[in-house]
């Protein structure tokens, strides 16, 4: 579906925001815990939601499902991590439906990898052709650090075990100026050795963290700068429908994206909504806005209630986001990442 339908694969009008943007991509978070505690997204001891306030698999299907009716095209299953939470895998079976109609083109996840020797052959044979990995650094003691105990070895054979599969992977690693900055080039090496892409993203000021994000921010302007001091690379006029501006590496002859939420936003084209596992629907990444479809669908809403529920958040879209690092400014939004839905 291009921005310039006006009507979903199923005969609806399309989902646009009050600035003409169509939204065709819905991030849903199943769950915000997670088997690892990365510095940048979790504080060290988070408390995780009791389970009475995380929507049902049923309640995500109902939820997303009506998102793929309002044509989005793109799912994506995010967390915490994804892959720990009880019976996701009949959510994506459940889910696959739409890719067998033709009214979804993609079922997909965001994950850390340590759970993907044990799912990434089912994930493939269920429809999920690609997926992103989490994965910041091959050094495993600054692995441990950042990850605050990771085996990096788990998620190496995750990797595997998904190419095995046959499914795409994709690197996402967040760029951290104290952290793995030194380390980045030899990971986009090893990754486009192994026929991966990678995209940065900058670190973002979403929750209260234990660390000072003003001294973690890189500006991956500044990093393109040093990986064209040794690298030739060449801007790419390609999208896969996110935020990602993309480049090849000549020396390498892989696609390496950046993700610039600082220092060059992406708001002007954004199509993506997020869905929390407690059902809130995020429609900007850096706002606090919020609409509670968890307590629509509990209230015992119609399908028509809740289309109109989805149709009034997005209507309400804000134009961008207030991302800014400094030391002033704390964190834009409170809840942390993994709660959002990476």
């Amino acid at each position: 579906m291009t921005p310039y339908d006006d009507t979903s694969s199923q005969g609806q009008p399309a989902l646009v925001d009050g600035f003409g943007r169509t939204v065709t991509y819905l991030r849903v978070s199943v769950t915000d815990r997670c088997d690892l505690r990365c510095v940048y997204c979790m504080a060290e001891h988070m408390v995780f939601l009791p389970k009475a306030q995380v929507l049902t698999l049923e309640e995500l299907d109902r939820i997303a499902s009506a998102f793929v009716a309002l044509g989005v095209r793109k799912l994506r299953i995010t967390g915490g991590e994804p892959l720990v939470r009880k019976g996701v895998m009949g959510l994506f079976q459940n889910l696959g439906r739409h890719l067998k109609t033709g009214a979804l083109d993609e079922l997909t996840l965001t994950t850390n990898g340590t759970q993907l020797a044990a799912f990434a052959q089912a994930l493939a044979d269920l429809g999920v052709e690609r997926i992103n990995v989490s994965l910041d650094t091959l050094n495993p003691d600054l692995f441990r650090a950042i990850t605050r105990g990771g085996d990096l070895a788990r998620v190496i054979g995750g990797i595997d075990a998904a190419q095995t599969a046959g499914l795409r992977v994709k690197i996402n690693a967040v760029a951290l100026k104290d952290g793995n900055a030194a380390e980045l080039p030899e990971l986009i090496r090893w990754a486009h050795g192994r026929g991966l892409e990678v995209t940065l993203i900058e670190t973002m000021p979403m929750g209260e963290v234990d660390v000072d994000r003003t001294d973690e921010y890189l500006s991956l302007t500044e990093l393109r700068g040093d990986l064209e001091s040794f690298w030739t690379l060449t801007d790419l006029d390609v999208t896969t429908g996110g935020p990602a501006r993309y480049v090849e590496v000549k020396e390498t002859g892989g696609r390496l994206g950046f993700i610039t939420p600082l220092s060059h936003n992406f708001c002007e084209a954004c199509n993506r909504v997020r869905l929390t596992c407690t059902g809130t629907l995020h429609t900007c990444l850096g706002r606090e806005d919020a609409c509670d479809l968890r307590a629509v669908i509990r209230g015992g809403a119609s399908d028509a209630d809740l289309v109109t529920a989805i149709r009034g958040a997005v209507d309400a879209k804000p134009k961008g986001h207030d991302f800014k690092i400094a030391r002033s400014a704390g964190p834009a939004v409170a809840r942390h990442m993994s709660t959002t839905g990476g």
